[in-house]
């Protein structure tokens, strides 16, 4: 079957959102990368030092995919886009032009000619820092057809590996997008030698409907964006995947299994509801902190399917295991949710520790940025991460993923006094997800900070022994 390449843009369009926080559009591209986008793309740095910074940051975190950088309209804005994603495991560079008459004056001040002259230049300079270039034909649907061939020609001819024509106006009906990639394909022989994208925009409500007439067409990547509505979307995707896939012949390599609930976290966190619940406590909240409610005389069955409304999917092992420490509790006292989390925590998947705190030092105040150094040992090794955070445990956090080299969500984080005084002794909870399972750890300590990693460590123990 032919692999469907999808492209990202979510971070092209909201990298200049300044109602977005760093850390905000920071935890989007991690969401794209768990999604298993393909490529994801960044817009044109415009501010060097915060742009700059936030893709430099992005770069060493993302595993899965490529990220695209995209350039302006002169050679220096090459050096600064590679300067910016040369860290990334992966990089492409992206260079755009109008290729519609009207653009290019409008846009880049240039006259057609001087557009074809300042192509094969820009790809060129591109090509000398990465093989992975692409060539981006703005408004290629209004553009004059011959000069759309020469310009596509020439960034082929200058090296390209992608070229991309987008329908930026929404022109297109299906229909006409499937004649218009058949007949440039016939036209540029070259395209047969590269990799042919095409972006459709939701203008007349059939942007899917002209991206799938384009890949049937021979298109080989399909942009898209989550929770945008102005293309299609990778949950669209996938739907169509899934239940045409096969008569198509094609397939894609997102993350099937986990889309829905990454897409509604990019967009939880796009509409700036941080200060509310996240999507996945008000559905905690509304099947489980209400409906778990167990005595003494409660069964194994129902201790065991009150745990899975939490979340859980345990072992039959676990599963004995949390039913034993549940049986002597509940002889003391009725459990509640919070009650069986901590069961959970502290009995469940309880495994030899591949990460041990060695030492953390936090600084916090309100007048510097709260930064955490965080010293680990792993098989005799000390490994040491420095972080900063939007808080002294969000910067503990970010400080043990900088070790690991792993992004792990956080699905819950919760604390609590356990005793009561100056001296209080404080419980943490910190609920890890992995691979569509919740692992959950548990901390305790008079200070909460030092819980909270204790509880975090723990979590995330239980992962790297179940992943080994």
């Amino acid at each position: 079957m032919r692999k469907i390449t999808v492209a990202d843009m979510t971070m092209a369009q909201d990298t200049a959102d300044t109602s977005l926080t760093f850390r905000e559009k920071t935890e989007i591209a991690r969401c794209l990368d768990r999604m298993c986008a393909d490529i994801i793309e960044f817009a044109p740095i415009a501010n060097e030092k915060t742009d700059s910074l936030l893709i430099r940051t992005v770069a060493p975190l993302l595993k899965n995919s490529v990220i695209s950088q995209r350039t302006g309209y002169d050679e220096a804005s090459v050096d600064l886009a590679w300067n910016a994603v040369s860290a990334a495991e992966h990089a492409r560079l992206s260079v755009a032009f109008p290729v519609a008459a009207a653009q290019m004056e409008f846009v880049c001040h240039m006259k057609p000619a001087a557009v074809l002259k300042a192509i094969p230049r820009m790809i060129s300079k591109a090509k000398s820092y990465t093989a992975d270039v692409e060539f981006r034909a703005v408004d290629a649907t209004r553009a004059e057809y011959t000069f759309l061939t020469e310009a596509v020609s020439a960034a082929i001819e200058a090296g390209a590996s992608t070229v991309t024509v987008c329908d930026t106006a929404s022109l297109f009906m299906p229909d006409e997008m499937a004649d218009f990639i058949t007949k440039l394909k016939a036209d540029i022989p070259a395209l047969e030698d590269v990799s042919l994208g095409v972006e459709c925009t939701n203008g007349l409500g059939v942007a899917l409907a002209s991206a799938i007439a384009a890949m049937k067409a021979g298109a080989d990547e399909i942009k898209c964006a989550a929770g945008n509505h102005t293309m299609p979307s990778e949950a669209q995707i996938v739907s169509l995947f899934k239940n045409r896939g096969d008569s198509l012949g094609v397939t894609v390599g997102l993350n099937t299994a986990e889309i829905t609930r990454i897409t509604t976290q990019i967009e939880w966190i796009e509409s700036g509801k941080k200060a509310e619940e996240a999507p996945i406590k008000k559905v905690e909240k509304a099947t489980s902190a209400d409906s778990v409610s167990l005595d003494k005389n409660a069964g194994i069955t129902a201790v065991t399917a009150a745990v899975r409304t939490l979340g859980y999917d345990l072992s039959e092992e676990d599963t004995a295991k949390v039913f034993e420490a549940f049986t002597r509790i509940a002889a003391k006292k009725p459990i509640g949710t919070k009650d069986l989390e901590a069961i959970v925590a502290t009995t469940a998947l309880q495994v030899p520790p591949t990460y041990k705190l060695v030492s953390y030092v936090v600084n916090n105040g309100n007048i510097i940025s709260s930064t955490a150094q965080i010293v680990l040992e792993k098989t005799g090794r000390e490994l040491s991460g420095v972080c900063i955070g939007d808080g002294p445990i969000d910067a503990a956090f970010l400080a043990i993923e900088q070790i690991i080299g792993h992004h792990y969500e956080l699905d819950e984080f919760r604390i609590q006094a356990v005793t009561e005084g100056r001296e209080a002794v404080g419980s943490a909870l910190v609920k890890l997800r992995a691979n569509g399972k919740l692992y959950s750890g548990n901390g305790i300590s008079t200070d909460i900070i030092g819980a909270s990693i204790a509880a975090y460590l723990n979590a995330l123990n239980k992962i790297v022994y179940e992943e080994a």
